[in-house]
């Protein structure tokens, strides 16, 4: 018996010898592949974080350098047409134009022929519409009443008055037809410098290709985004003006209408 013991005791030598020899050689295997999946991995994220931070976003100075000159008179176009959209919308207003409150009275001087107190209604509410009823009243002469006269008077001013608020909205469609136009010469600027880099240099420095590229696409973009909002409110402000205009016109129609009629039943 002890004889068979010492006998099996190589072939178990040799079985735990092959066991630890397996398990060293696939423990180390197993190593090596999660080091080299570690360090793929590493390499990998610094990969995608370094393309990440190539062609990520930029931020809008970034994109603003990177506009060239034609920002510049673009952030110009831009800052006028903000100005002009916060004006117009706080001086195209009916109430401001038309002066609404103050109409009844002067109807009801011109009813009583109290042609002063009339006058000086207007002078104490200064508007458009106010303006344009005083200067009718400049030429009323109860005794000897000419309406032409009176709406000679009335369309001179109504010119000169209705005039001033539309010249600013005017601008707009300056703005918004300058603004593109800027962007596409900012575009043909930044497409020459690309051509003059592919001659100079070819298209290997795709760096510098790219920068010239990318400058007219973004000077183009910052023209149509100038230029759509301010196109937009000068049509938006534009049929509001005028919706204003036609009510001016009829208020100052009635307004003769009242005084033709109380001078006729005097």
């Amino acid at each position: 018996m002890k004889l068979s013991k010492f006998r099996l005791l190589p072939s178990f030598a040799a079985l735990a010898l092959f066991a630890v020899v397996t398990q060293w050689t696939m423990t180390t295997s197993l190593s090596a592949q999660t080091e080299q999946a570690s360090v793929e991995s590493v390499e990998t994220a610094e990969e995608a974080a370094a393309a990440e931070a190539a062609a990520g976003d930029q931020s809008l100075i970034d994109m603003y350098k990177n506009g060239g000159w034609a920002m510049y008179p673009l952030t110009l176009l831009s800052i006028s047409a903000f100005g002009l959209i916060v004006y117009n919308f706080m001086a195209i207003n009916p109430n401001q134009i038309l002066q609404p409150s103050v109409l009844p009275e002067i109807d009801t001087a011109l009813q009583a022929l109290d042609i002063e107190k009339a006058r000086s209604i207007c002078d104490e509410n200064p508007a458009p519409s106010t303006n344009i009823i005083h200067a009718g009243l400049v030429r009323v002469d109860i005794n000897r009443y000419n309406p032409e006269q009176v709406k000679e008077a009335v369309e001179e001013a109504s010119a000169e008055e209705l005039a001033s608020p539309f010249i600013l909205i005017n601008y707009l469609s300056v703005i918004g037809s300058l603004a593109p136009m800027v962007g596409l010469l900012g575009t043909v600027s930044g497409m020459v410098k690309a051509f003059n880099v592919i001659g100079s240099e070819g298209a290997a420095n795709a760096q510098a290709l790219a920068g010239n590229i990318s400058e007219a696409l973004i000077t183009t973009a910052s023209g149509m985004i100038v230029g759509i909002p301010a196109m937009f409110f000068f049509f938006f402000f534009k049929n509001k003006y005028g919706k204003i205009t036609s009510r001016v016109a009829r208020v100052v129609g009635d307004l003769q209408f009242t005084l033709s009629t109380a001078i006729s039943n005097r």
